[in-house]
């Protein structure tokens, strides 16, 4: 039998959930599949916010660890601290508070079935049928993570530039302040950087590249024996993945299927963030659908067109970074004052979602 509802999202990650309570709160009906047994099983990605998303949403404080500082190694480990009184980074027990979103959006009113993947999905009569018929809906919203399977089926625009990033979990790994550790080195952390950064209960280590080149994490722990005391520290966690680093993906929508979060590729091509993307445009889009449903509002769609980031500025940006900086460059510069502000507003200048 079928089960009918206004609206399907594939896909369980922050954009996901929080489009999914957005949806129920306004009054539509809302199923969301997602393929892992539980909320936060096997995450990908770091966890780490940026403070314009902490003051957006409010997030329990037992979930989160604020971090204030940012300590900037050049790739001969030369190093420079940076620091903006009135900004933060916020890390997070990442499985805990996914299933606080999980929660949330089910105290709203949507509809979450775990171990249950996304596997099809045509349109017909006026509606979207689901996995073989098991679903219909009026609308389907994909975020179903970088390599999507909805925009795959409706031939929407695919990602196609990723950044492939591989962490560890660490208990008892002290460092000596509160501050998140930067990593450039164009030779262990090709296009990227790799990261230390002080979280709940554990420390974050990681190093993400460009793909094609993949992270080496026992590498990057090795350069920073000198830095880094790991002999009495135990791995307790480890994840990877990938992130779009290509900008919006075109077509995002066709139809009443829209992607969102990593399927749009709502990712910023510089720093790789996106649970702030994430969550604001899951937001926003919930909220336009049910305006739309219930007030005849403009389609989603178009109005996702208008504000969905394209981060021109931020690709041209990764273009230099990856082809003019190599080490002995930013072994050079990093304690010019010129690339001292550079860096400092990379890490704390406040982001405006709405960049072309």
């Amino acid at each position: 039998m079928t089960k009918k509802t206004e609206v399907l999202i594939a896909g369980g990650g922050f954009a996901g959930l929080e489009c999914a309570r957005a949806l129920a709160a306004a009054g539509v009906s809302v199923t969301l599949l997602e393929r892992k047994k539980a909320a936060g099983v096997g995450m990908h990605t770091t966890g780490i916010i940026v403070g314009e998303c902490a003051e957006e949403f409010a997030l329990p404080e037992r979930l989160t660890r604020k971090v204030t500082d940012v300590r900037l190694f050049a790739p001969n480990l030369k190093y420079i601290d940076l620091h903006a009184p009135d900004y933060f980074f916020l890390t997070t027990d990442t499985p805990a508070l996914m299933q606080y979103l999980s929660d949330k959006a089910q105290k709203a009113g949507a509809t979450i079935f775990y171990d249950t993947a996304y596997e099809n999905a045509v349109e017909k009569d006026g509606e979207i049928l689901v996995n073989d018929g098991a679903f219909s809906c009026k609308f389907l919203i994909g975020a179903d993570g970088p390599r999507s399977k909805v925009a795959d089926n409706f031939n929407l625009g695919q990602n196609t530039k990723f950044l492939l990033g591989a962490e560890a979990e660490y208990e008892g790994l002290n460092l000596p302040q509160n501050s998140f550790y930067c990593f450039l080195d164009q030779t262990l952390a090709y296009g990227y950087l790799g990261w230390v950064i002080p979280s709940v209960g554990v420390t974050q280590v990681g190093v993400a590249c460009r793909m094609p080149q993949k992270p080496d994490i026992d590498a990057f722990t090795a350069n920073m024996k000198n830095i880094i005391d790991f002999s009495g520290a135990k791995v307790v966690a480890r994840r990877g993945g990938l992130i779009p680093v290509g900008g919006l993906v075109s077509p995002f929508a066709r139809g009443n299927v829209i992607l969102l979060g990593d399927s749009a590729g709502i990712v910023s091509p510089l720093t790789a963030g996106g649970i702030h993307t994430a969550l604001h445009y899951g937001k926003i889009l919930g909220e336009t659908i049910a305006k739309n449903l219930r007030e005849n509002g403009e389609h989603p769609a178009n109005v996702m067109a208008k504000i969905y980031p394209r981060f021109y500025l931020k690709q041209g940006m990764r273009i230099v970074y990856e082809r003019l900086a190599p080490d002995w460059i930013m072994n050079t510069i990093l304690t010019n004052p010129l690339f001292k502000k550079l860096a400092s507003d990379v890490f704390f200048k406040r982001k405006t979602l709405r960049q072309n």
